[in-house]
């Protein structure tokens, strides 16, 4: 009867074990620090790695929130830490004051306080990876609570079992399995009295909602746990297709320009749901937005918090956002060989001849300057005589004819004498500065 009383309580010890063996096989030999607030799921994470000897140190935050509550599990934590004889670090927040300033939820202020402070530590103490002790339940919760929000497969696929130097070693077993052996071996914990407030969301599914979906039936969680890991191989083949597919359709040109042809996404069937997966990692929203841009005119905008989508004929164009570009002008005095401006360095250079001749080198008329030149952005009504034709064009008309996009033109500099171009930088040089048989000072120009 002995030996049965130690193989249940040992039971949860060896299945962990075991998953650490076969998946978690890194945290051996590792240094790690072990998130415990002082609750059953936390102090079992503590205890069993604990029994694994494995080389840990605990860390609990206070967030002042319950009063004497929260200064009791802090105590207890130091209490714990002192009888396993493991280091133990503690802090305190005002959470309450941090969320306001912040204009957080207090749930939203405190996790952004402990996992702060947690990389914080691994920084300070070298900790290789921070054990947090999420378990099967918790991910039903984020399941539920991401499903009833609305979200992508992504939201639906869990808690990642490991996430950088985070990982959640109790993630394969249940609050049942966990308190089964807390009370088996005579544990003790501590009860943290806002988990009984229906206030909270995470609370409702927890008291309310989860209890009634076990009831209905038994084997709940272990077909959950079966029906991530579908979701999560799911995923994966789609995210495999979706790098496919950005080979296909990407164009990547000058400065980080991805160019989408519309015709071609058309030919992968939905555009809306091929767009959605192309773009999800730019951080947009405002999907029905996007899916009009196809059919829309050029010209159109929609911005991310970190990107620009724009439609430009027959194109989609995705391109960071970048701090905005000072409209400045750059004086050049005739004296200057060199100048560091937005699109590059320009050098200026005495020659005797003409030699190479690209977008990058134009050669000009010294005695034709009027110094200083000077640097600044193209604006509607700038006009130029472009080399090697009669007559004068607006720069409108110019990249119109040269089908240059709407990302391109805002990129657009000009070289100027007074108030008359000189060169289009990186495209065209102007007539009116070019060397004829007269010509008794070549100066050539370069951008790099």
């Amino acid at each position: 009867m002995k030996n049965r009383k130690t193989s249940i309580q040992n039971l949860l010890l060896q299945e962990f074990k075991d998953h650490i063996t076969e998946n978690l096989s890194f945290l051996s030999g590792s240094k790690l620090l072990i998130a415990c607030s002082g609750g059953l799921d936390s102090v079992m994470l503590v205890r069993l790695c604990q029994a694994l000897h494995l080389q840990y140190s605990i860390a609990h935050c206070n967030f002042k929130l319950r009063g004497e509550e929260s200064d009791e599990d802090a105590n207890f934590v130091t209490q714990l830490s002192e009888a396993l004889q493991s280091s133990v670090f503690i802090t305190q927040f005002d959470t309450k004051n941090y969320a306001v300033d912040h204009n957080l939820s207090i749930q939203m202020a405190a996790r952004e306080l402990r996992y702060d402070w947690f990389k914080k530590l691994a920084l300070e103490h070298q900790f290789d990876y921070i054990l947090t002790a999420h378990h099967t339940d918790d991910n039903l919760e984020t399941f539920l609570i991401n499903l009833s929000r609305g979200t992508g497969i992504e939201g639906l696929t869990g808690i990642p079992e490991v996430n950088g130097i985070f990982v959640r070693p109790l993630l394969p077993f249940s609050r049942a399995q966990i308190l089964t052996y807390a009370k088996k071996n005579d544990w003790q914990w501590r009860e943290d009295s806002s988990n009984k407030s229906a206030k909270y969301l995470r609370n409702k599914l927890r008291l309310d909602v989860i209890p009634e979906l076990k009831g209905v039936n038994p084997q709940f969680l272990e077909n959950f746990n079966t029906t991530l890991e579908y979701l999560k191989q799911s995923n994966e083949f789609i995210k495999n297709q979706v790098t496919l597919l950005k080979k296909e359709l990407f164009e990547v040109s000058e400065n980080d320009i991805i160019k989408i042809p519309i015709n071609r996404l058309m030919d992968y069937g939905d555009p809306k749901a091929s767009l959605y997966f192309l773009l999800k990692e730019y951080d947009f929203t405002a999907w029905g937005d996007i899916e009009h841009m196809i059919t829309g005119q050029s010209g159109k905008q929609i911005f991310s918090g970190t990107h620009r989508l724009v439609k430009d004929r027959e194109y989609l164009l995705l391109s960071p956002i970048s701090e905005k570009i000072e409209d400045r002008n750059y004086n050049i005095p005739e004296a200057e060989s060199m100048l560091m401006i937005p699109p590059g360095t320009l050098k200026f250079k005495m020659i005797s001849e003409i030699s190479d001749i690209d977008l990058k080198t134009i050669y000009v008329d010294k005695e034709k300057l009027k110094y200083p030149l000077t640097v600044r952005k193209w604006k509607e009504g700038d006009y130029f005589y472009p080399l090697g034709m009669k007559g004068k064009k607006k720069l409108s008309k110019y990249f119109k004819d040269e089908k240059l996009s709407l990302l391109a033109k805002e990129r657009v500099w000009l070289l100027c004498s007074g108030k008359e171009i000189i060169w289009i930088i990186n495209y065209r040089a102007d007539n009116r500065f070019k060397i004829i048989p007269q010509t008794k000072q070549i100066l050539k120009i370069t951008i790099a």
